[in-house]
């Protein structure tokens, strides 16, 4: 199984930047899909910040991020993505990928992004 993060980086408050997670190894037409987040010196985070689920169509977001950020999925191809756009600060985080497959719970590595000037 693997979850593999991509698109971080460093970027200015206000800018964006595209988040994508390639999945393998697992039913990922079947599986939900999270991104969460750890802060700098912060534990994980437990609330997600964008959920979409098996078909897509339904979103959920934290209330940090709503309106600012899209979640998205390519169930032929196993990718989902985060678009995240006016990149505030208080964004910088390692990003992660986050598959629930029928009781099964799969995590990625996570991409880092910094919001900074």
């Amino acid at each position: 199984v693997h979850l593999v993060e991509s698109g971080g980086g460093l970027v200015q408050p206000g800018g964006s930047l595209n988040l994508s997670c390639r999945a393998s190894g697992f039913d990922f037409s079947a599986s939900t899909m999270r991104w969460y987040r750890q802060a700098p010196g912060k534990v994980l985070d437990q609330y997600y910040i964008a959920h979409i689920g098996i078909y897509g169509r339904y979103t959920d977001y934290a209330d940090s991020v709503e309106g600012r950020f899209t979640v998205s999925r390519d169930n032929r191809n196993n990718l989902v993505w985060l678009q995240m756009t006016d990149l505030k600060p208080e964004d910088t985080a390692v990003y992660y990928c986050y598959a629930y497959d029928q009781g099964r719970e799969y995590w990625g590595r996570g991409t880092q992004v910094v919001v900074s000037e």
